[in-house]
């Protein structure tokens, strides 16, 4: 990685679905300079994949809250599959802390995130206990 790499990852985050050329022009590089950076990127797994921006609100999911866990650490693997099946949360990470697990929950509405968050989180046996924060308002800063 260097600063022509960081700044196609720039140009790229700033707007996914920018050409070759424009990604070019942003890193201040040939066209084909940065095909092939981004080829490269690619296959190297800096870059994991191209996805849309989507706001939640619009979309249907007007609810969104961060839920903290506490989990039995040895099963992690298993509670990772399982949270990768739950549509509704859309990130997770493991953390250390006062809890273990961090949870971006989007719901379509409050009692949609009281079944995810009270009937499908709780329900997994190696969360111990969770903790829920509504979110009132968000910002996606890239």
């Amino acid at each position: 990685m260097d600063e022509i790499d960081a700044r196609i990852l720039d140009a790229l985050r700033a707007d996914g679905r920018a050409s070759i050329t424009a990604v070019a022009e942003a890193a201040h590089v040939s066209r084909a300079n940065a095909y092939a950076r981004v080829a490269r990127l690619v296959d190297d797994g800096v870059i994991t994949g191209f996805t849309a921006k989507v706001d939640p609100r619009l979309s249907g999911r007007g609810s969104s809250a961060y839920v903290t866990m506490r989990v039995e650490q040895a099963a992690w693997h298993e509670l990772r599959d399982r949270l990768r099946e739950i549509p509704e949360v859309e990130h997770f990470a493991l953390v250390g802390g006062d809890f273990d697990v961090i949870l971006l929950v989007r719901a379509r509405d409050n009692e949609d995130l009281r079944r995810v968050v009270l009937e499908e989180l709780t329900s997994i046996p190696s969360v111990r206990d969770t903790k829920t924060s509504l979110v009132f308002e968000d910002h996606d800063q890239r």
